[in-house]
C-alpha cells in the first residue's frame, strides 16, 4: 500500500504537510468520500498523530448526517460513555443510536455540517451546525415542514481510532423554539 497525504494535512504549513504522509487503510479511504469535511481545523502537535482522531470524528458527525448507523459502529468504541447523558437514553453506543432514530423520526433530512474541529492529544472538539425541515412527530407535536437550525458542541475523548467519551451541549432552547415547543 503506497502512503498518501491525509486530505487534512493540505490545511497545515507546507513543512509540516510534508512530514505528514498518513497510510490510510483502504477500508478507511473508501468511506472518505461519504464523510463530512470541517470547514475549519486546527491541529496541536503531530498531524499524522491527529489523523485517527480526525478520522473518528468525522465518521461520527456521517452518523448524525446521514442516520446510517455503521458509521456510528465505526466511530464509537464497545465501551462508548456519554458524559452528558440525556435522561431516558441508554449508556453506550445504543444511545445515540436511540437519539438518532427518534430525532430523524421528526427531522428525516436532517444534516450535519462541522464548522470547527479542534485536534489536541487525545481529544477532538466540534463545532456541529444541524439544519433539516421539521415534518414528522417529536413526542406529540406535529411538523409542518418548518426549517430546523441549530448549532451544538462535542468534546470527544478518543482511544484506539475510536470515542471513548463525549461530552456534548445542544443548543435546544433553539431547537424547541424551532419545533413549536417553546415560545422566543
Amino acid at each position: 500500500m503506497s502512503p498518501i497525504v491525509h486530505p487534512y494535512c493540505r490545511l497545515l504549513p507546507a513543512a509540516v504537510a510534508a512530514a505528514c504522509l498518513c497510510i490510510i487503510a483502504p477500508a478507511a479511504r473508501a468511506d472518505q468520500h461519504s464523510l463530512p469535511e470541517p470547514h475549519h481545523i486546527a491541529v496541536a502537535g503531530n498531524a499524522a498523530d491527529a489523523a485517527p482522531l480526525i478520522l473518528a470524528a468525522r465518521r461520527y458527525a456521517a452518523f448524525w448526517n446521514s442516520g446510517e448507523e455503521q458509521y456510528a459502529q465505526q466511530a464509537l468504541a464497545p465501551d462508548f460513555t456519554d458524559r452528558t447523558l440525556p435522561a431516558g437514553r441508554p449508556q453506550g453506543v445504543a444511545g445515540p443510536l436511540q437519539a438518532s432514530k427518534g430525532f430523524r423520526a421528526a427531522v428525516p433530512d436532517l444534516s450535519v455540517e462541522i464548522d470547527d474541529m479542534v485536534v489536541a492529544g487525545d481529544r477532538v472538539s466540534l463545532h456541529l451546525h444541524f439544519r433539516g425541515h421539521f415534518s414528522g412527530k417529536f413526542g406529540q407535536l406535529k411538523g409542518s415542514g418548518q426549517p430546523v437550525d441549530f448549532q451544538a458542541f462535542d468534546l470527544y475523548r478518543v482511544a484506539g481510532g475510536r470515542i471513548a467519551d463525549n461530552w456534548h451541549l445542544e443548543d435546544n432552547q433553539t431547537l424547541m423554539q424551532q419545533l413549536g415547543a417553546a415560545q422566543p
